[in-house]
């Protein structure tokens, strides 16, 4: 059995999501992985020095600016934490070297961003055949030192601009992978058998009015508030569904808003597939989660871009846009128009048809890309000849010596 550990965190729910949705599919394979996640912050807590100054460990303070709106600060906090990691990092190197002398594994996958440089390095020092791979859950990387290092022995890229940022940092192009997109829960390939104009009626709605889906990730926005507000006084004849997630206040607020066009106000849920399903677009955050989920299920988006923008996000809007799968307003209080826009007839048709064209199959593509790394790994720490010169010529060589 070969042995996988996904490393994530819970700041923002897009990696523990990710990491979750390989260890379902890994461990599902014909040949399967034995997979162990790894929540960074749990072996790195004596060292939280977030938690030391504020009593809120990195991971809550991260997520209480989501849920507060206060975004802006975000590019001046990545600067001090970049710091801070960069001044700890001979000690977070030791503190997983440690771990990895009690947990040893074949490969080790992260889908978090700060701590590969220092990842790689405790595996280099501790487990040096053990492979190291780094998957982007961004669309793209916001160097320096927030994805791609120049450590990081194999990158997997979810867009053609994540991977040319890796090939111009100098990684060779045999070691860097692009997949067809982000990595989506396996039950958003599966489309709710449902009749959509009862499943509406049965939550309050019209069956037969456009229907739009308004989620900020699994910890809401404030953001949300002004969406519903605007959306209400505006002309369109529209209803909205809003997953508010963990914000139980947020949820609360935009009830007390007494809406006077149809809605249906949720909670945290698990069923954000079935809630996509009953849509005809989608307002949110550029989160690559977010808009992924909403392409899966055929919805064109609308997101906003400024100076709340989370850095990373950023280049979001600008795929968004390239590829014509929807649109991005500088604030939210034009989302009116925006919509009104957005569902005029030739523009919702040219979208719809975009987006019904844009396929993401990267869920299963990552487990053939890490089993050809792990025989590219083994290669190399067999010192296989240089005549042998694929992965495929050392699986021939392989099964050869077996039989």
């Amino acid at each position: 059995m070969r042995n996988l550990t996904i490393v994530f965190h819970d700041a923002g729910g897009g990696h523990r999501n990710a990491a979750g949705a390989l260890k379902t599919i890994l461990e599902d394979q014909y040949f399967p992985w034995n997979v162990r996640l790894l929540n960074l912050q749990e072996v790195l807590q004596p060292i939280d020095f977030v938690q030391k100054a504020t009593g809120l460990r990195i991971q809550d303070g991260y997520n209480l600016l989501l849920r507060k709106g206060w975004t802006r600060l975000t590019p001046q906090l990545l600067v001090i934490l970049r710091r801070t990691i960069q001044l700890h990092h001979a000690r977070i190197v030791r503190i997983l070297q440690r771990y990895w002398s009690e947990n040893p594994t074949d490969l080790v996958l992260s889908v978090i961003p700060h701590f590969n440089r220092c990842l790689a390095e405790s595996i280099r020092k501790e487990m040096p055949r053990t492979a190291f791979v780094t998957l982007l859950t961004d669309l793209a990387d916001y160097p320096p030192n927030f994805w791609i290092e120049h450590e990081s022995e194999f990158i997997i890229c979810g867009s053609e601009r994540a991977k040319q940022q890796a090939l111009s940092m100098g990684h060779p192009r045999a070691r860097v992978y692009q997949t067809s997109g982000m990595v989506l829960k396996p039950s958003f390939y599966r489309q709710p058998d449902i009749d959509r104009q009862q499943e509406r009626v049965r939550l309050g709605l019209s069956a037969d009015l456009p229907t739009g889906i308004v989620m900020f990730g699994g910890h809401g926005s404030a953001s949300m508030l002004e969406v519903a507000k605007r959306m209400d006084q505006s002309a369109n004849q529209v209803q909205l569904i809003f997953l508010c997630g963990h914000n139980v206040e947020l949820a609360a607020k935009i009830k007390n808003l007494r809406l006077t066009k149809p809605s249906h106000i949720e909670g945290f849920t698990t069923q954000v597939d079935y809630f996509m399903s009953l849509a005809d677009f989608f307002v949110g955050k550029p989160g690559p989660g977010s808009i992924s989920e909403a392409l899966q299920f055929g919805l064109p988006v609308i997101v906003e871009r400024n100076s709340r923008t989370m850095p990373q996000e950023r280049y979001n809007g600008t795929w968004l846009t390239e590829k014509r799968l929807g649109m991005v307003v500088p604030d939210f209080r034009e989302i009116g128009a925006a919509v009104e826009q957005l569902l005029e007839k030739s523009t919702f048709d040219e979208l719809r048809h975009n987006v019904s064209q844009y396929k993401n199959y990267a869920i299963f593509e990552i487990p053939l890309i890490l089993d050809q790394m792990i025989v590219s790994k083994t290669m190399e720490s067999l010192e296989v000849p240089p005549t042998v010169t694929s992965v495929d010529q050392f699986a021939n060589l392989a099964w050869a010596g077996l039989t």
